[in-house]
């Protein structure tokens, strides 16, 4: 009866750790860039966008900056995913756990 009362209370535990993260996560950017620099996408942890910027070479080729803003966009998100797989690693203790 004690091991199931400390398996709840660890799971209580873990469930607050990973609001904080999630919490941490809304809050931190991460920033993908392409083509040097030309191009930049800002995003939340949680991959929301929240910033694109453009210099201005690059609007003289519609379709690299297509490619460039879609190159940034991922490098973003790939940020944004590898923080939140550590910052829940943490919480969880490495245990992967489906949805999360």
């Amino acid at each position: 009866m004690n091991n199931m009362f400390g398996m709840l209370k660890k799971a209580q535990e873990m469930q607050k750790g990973l609001k904080a993260v999630q919490d941490e996560l809304a809050k931190t950017e991460v920033t993908g860039v392409a083509g040097g620099g030309v191009v930049s996408v800002m995003m939340l942890g949680t991959h929301e966008i929240t910033k694109v910027t453009i210099k201005p070479e690059a609007l003289e080729d519609g379709e690299m900056l297509e490619d460039l803003l879609k190159v940034a966009a991922n490098d973003a998100l790939a940020k944004a995913n590898a923080l939140a797989k550590e910052k829940m690693g943490a919480v969880t203790g490495g245990l992967s756990i489906p949805g999360l």
